[in-house]
């Protein structure tokens, strides 16, 4: 077989394998994506057959619902019925617990060992202090140099190795059947989905590491398969028995009972807050403030428009910026906009005016910083000085550690960084991607498309006197998973960036001037953009680029003194904690012994496309918020950004927590407690297993067996003329398709049938539901 040939068929296996994105830019997505085009039941039976693997809740978890009565008995008797089951739910329950999910040995434990320790080593990212050799000759061609001294398996390598992957796969797979060759391929990627999903995200998203050290499917099936063959593991493994339908059939009729008894309650309640009397003032807001649609501002955007006259706003925490985004304090470039978006635009910082002394002043400190921890590095890991500076330094490391340990909040003030932020002192600029090396900001006509986007996308048009764009991010210690408590909508990085750049944007003179004359958006003189950033770990929100004029003073004060007030009722109902709860969320993100420093988004379930009067009067803390007004939109091209951006976010995030939820084994990270960071990228289980491709248990479980987060599908409202969402469907199939499969449910609220809720069945029709 020819190189393509080989290509082609690996490329129809991979879709049996999600991406598993790096620590460092963790991004919330689907395992099951390559699933997405067929009914979600039809692909967790799929999937968890090939991956031996449970995707449905296990009967505890459905039992613990139950006694909490977030599984309505009305609902639960209907569904059985209807599936002509006639015994009461208890007895289908108690049938569920007779029957627990069952683990089975792994057959090719040593099989997955050796390609394990292999791809550790290839894969590294820098954590290594002796690299792998060749490394820059591919996976393959390292590998083969390099397991003739591989004392666990070259006295089994049978002869020379071909020199070639395609090579190697030809030779293994000549005795099986062309029909095969899949099935196999699906099987050996399913085996570690983890470290497979790895080398899929390094090669489709273009990683720096690939391109310096390439890897491949091909490279990657090409080892394990050849060294199945020495070890005499079966290429094709077998499968394991499938699971009983009978239980699998009554397990989603529970999930879908526990659905549509949070769905019920939430329509209601959407409908009785709809209906109630806007009593906000009419008058112009003091300031405006606009935060990413993520569950967790909802409980700052309720405590601050209950505080004096504020409207808040929810939108995608990138703001509608496909950006990348350069940090001057290291020079590292991340993708600071939704993963599944390419970047159009790099975004970098210059010093702003009258700053140059300032800027030198941190570039110095920088760099002294930069050279202190690279001494400290090599002190610690070259042959000379390793033992020595060792037992010299060990007191003084072992009086920090104690520090961190009973006094966190010390230790973190006394961490090597920067303790300035450099926002004082920079100023964003904005480039096209694709312009090399050059430095030159974007035409005017782009500026202006990014910043009416932005306004188009929330349903604004009218301005307070001070207007704040605010994105998120969170801090913890000792946390490998930091990054998925950022921004999911800047591909797990803070949403400040963005924030900053569209701020500058919109206080641009001559970008207002054609939103004026060419849309007719005005924007009044005294209104002022600013940036902030809402750090969902501790409640604090940090202002930026505060330099207002003397007449917008008084808001400016008056919003940091209620943003501080707020602060301490938000973090008393967040942690539910009546006493020192701010000081308790100091110490929960600074204390390395920490393994919950928030919540996330556990607890998630809804997302509400709308203006911001279907929420304002309720607490919707388990919901995405995006402020949408379908009066502004002509035609339906803004809702169709947002449902085809926002809404396929949103899908990605709700079926990670749910998979990680159901099965953290094999979709989640796995306890904390015996994690192990692999080459700065990722996370193994002790000293060798599958890579883990999600959440670890503490960010989802209360305890091991009682959850957090609620494991149910997504539902989402949109407030919009049928009209829009049939014609985004239909040139729209794989949005069509996540709807009729049933990975997201979809009510749609027509504002011009008096605002009745209408649901998606899942079969391409919309039928009357009535609350």
């Amino acid at each position: 077989m020819n190189h393509q040939e080989l290509q082609d068929k690996i490329n129809q296996a991979a879709h049996v394998i999600g991406k598993t994105w790096p620590l460092y830019s963790f991004v919330t997505a689907n395992p099951l994506s390559g699933y997405e085009g067929l009914p979600f039941l039809e692909a967790i039976e799929q999937a968890g057959n090939l991956l031996d693997a449970c995707l449905l809740p296990e009967a505890h978890v459905f039992r613990k619902a139950w006694e909490e009565n977030r599984i309505d008995a009305d609902e639960i008797k209907k569904l059985l019925q209807e599936a002509g089951k006639k015994e009461s739910p208890e007895h289908y329950l108690a049938e569920l617990e007779a029957h627990p999910t069952v683990e089975h040995l792994n057959e090719n434990h040593e099989l997955d060992r050796l390609t394990v320790k292999w791809l550790s080593l290839f894969l590294d990212e820098g954590m290594a202090a002796w690299p792998m050799p060749f490394k820059e000759m591919g996976f393959y061609t390292a590998w083969r140099k390099l397991i003739i001294y591989d004392e666990d398996i070259k006295k089994r390598l049978n002869g020379s190795i071909p020199k070639s992957p395609e090579e190697a796969l030809s030779r293994v797979l000549a005795n099986f059947d062309e029909k095969e060759h899949v099935k196999i391929f699906e099987r050996h990627l399913a085996a570690l989905p983890g470290w497979a999903g790895f080398i899929k995200y390094r090669v489709e998203n273009g990683s720096i590491w690939n391109h310096e050290y390439p890897v491949s499917l091909l490279e990657f099936l090409a080892v394990r398969l050849w060294m199945a063959r020495c070890l005499m593991a079966p290429i094709m493994p077998k499968l394991p028995e499938k699971k009983d339908p009978s239980l699998i059939e009554l397990k989603y009729l529970w999930l879908e009972a526990w659905e549509q008894t949070w769905q019920n309650r939430f329509l209601k309640k959407i409908k009785e807050n709809s209906t109630q009397s806007n009593k906000r003032k009419t008058s112009r807001p003091h300031a405006q403030l606009v935060f990413c649609l993520d569950s967790r501002s909802e409980i700052l955007r309720r405590l601050l428009e209950k505080c004096g006259n504020y409207e808040t706003f929810g939108s995608a925490g990138s703001f509608g910026l496909p950006m990348n985004y350069r940090n001057p304090e290291n020079g590292l470039v991340n993708k600071s906009s939704p993963a599944m978006v390419p970047s159009q635009y790099a975004v970098h910082e210059e010093p702003a005016p009258n700053q140059e002394k300032n800027v030198h002043r941190y570039e110095k400190e920088g760099k002294r910083i930069g050279a202190y921890k690279y001494f400290l590095k090599r002190m610690k890991n070259i042959l000379p000085s390793a033992f020595g500076y060792v037992e010299g330094s060990g007191f003084y490391y072992g009086a920090f550690m104690l520090l961190r340990i009973f006094k966190p909040n010390t230790a973190n003030r006394l961490m090597l960084r920067h303790h300035e932020g450099y926002e004082s002192i920079y100023e964003p600029h904005i480039c096209a991607i694709d312009q090399k090396d050059s430095l030159e900001e974007i035409l005017l006509d782009e500026k202006v498309s990014l910043v009416k986007g932005a306004f188009d996308s929330c349903g604004w048009r009218t301005f307070a006197a001070l207007v704040v764009f605010t994105g998120h991010a969170s801090h913890s210690a000792n946390n490998p998973y930091a990054s998925s408590l950022d921004c999911g909508a800047c591909a797990g990085n803070p949403g400040k960036r963005n924030a900053r750049t569209l701020a500058r944007l919109a206080n641009s003179k001559e970008v207002r001037k054609v939103l004026c004359e060419k849309h007719g958006i005005d924007i009044p003189e005294d209104t002022i953009f600013i940036a902030a950033e809402h750090i969902t770990s501790s409640d604090d929100v940090q202002l930026f680029d505060t330099q207002v004029p003397e007449s917008h003073q008084k808001i400016l004060q008056q919003l940091k003194k209620d943003l501080s007030e707020v602060k301490k009722s938000m973090t008393k109902e967040r942690l539910n904690e009546p006493q020192n709860a701010v000081a308790m969320a100091k110490i929960k993100s600074n204390s390395w012994s920490e393994a919950r420093p928030e919540w996330g988004l556990s607890g998630h379930a809804g997302y509400v496309i709308g203006p911001r009067s279907l929420t304002i009067n309720g607490e919707f803390s388990d919901c995405f918020l995006s402020s949408y007004d379908w009066r502004i939109d002509k035609d339906g091209s803004i809702l169709k950004g947002i449902m085809q951006g926002p809404l396929l976010v949103c899908q990605w995030i709700s079926n990670h927590y749910y998979f990680s939820t159901v099965n953290n084994e094999v979709f989640g990270g796995g306890s904390k407690i015996t994690h192990n960071i692999t080459g700065k990228y990722g996370v193994m289980q002790g000293n060798g297993s599958d890579l883990k491709m999600g959440l670890p248990l503490q960010s989802l479980m209360k305890t091991d067996d009682e959850v957090f987060h609620h494991p149910i599908r997504l539902s989402t409202l949109i407030q919009a003329p049928k009209s829009f969402i049939t014609q985004i469907l239909v040139s729209d199939e794989k949005l069509k398709s996540l709807l009729d499969n049933g990975w997201i449910h979809l009510f749609i609220m027509d504002p011009e049938k008096n605002n009745i809720i209408e649901r998606y069945n899942h079969y391409s029709n919309l039928c009357l539901i009535q609350i």
